[in-house]
């Protein structure tokens, strides 16, 4: 950890560094969702346009449920840090997907 205590200049070498802030405690993510085996669709607002988020996935099947939401969507969109993100708002064919395949899956967020 690096010292938060600067010493800009002093003439005096019998001056003590002036006491640093308190660090804040880092949480890990405030606003995570739980990790109860539902999935979660939900949108998101980027800039002028709609991403679809769908979290929930496990690490083993993400890149392969990213490749046909994507295809099933007509759309574009990626698969990172265990979230397949598509362009666009596709909750409504996304949700159709999971249920006709016998997953739990619910609508998150706006």
């Amino acid at each position: 950890m690096k010292d938060a205590r600067v010493l800009v200049y002093s003439t005096d070498g019998s001056l003590p560094l002036p006491k640093g802030a308190k660090p804040k405690p880092q949480h890990s993510k405030p606003n995570a969702l739980p990790e109860d085996g539902v999935l979660r669709v939900l949108r998101e607002k980027r800039r002028a346009s709609s991403v679809t988020l769908v979290h929930g996935l496990r690490p083993d099947e993400i890149d392969a449920v990213g490749k046909e939401l994507r295809r099933r969507c007509g759309t574009g969109g990626t698969t990172k840090n265990s979230i397949v993100e598509l362009q666009g708002d596709h909750r409504d064919t996304i949700v159709a997907y999971f249920t006709a395949a016998g997953r739990k899956v619910k609508k998150a967020g706006g």
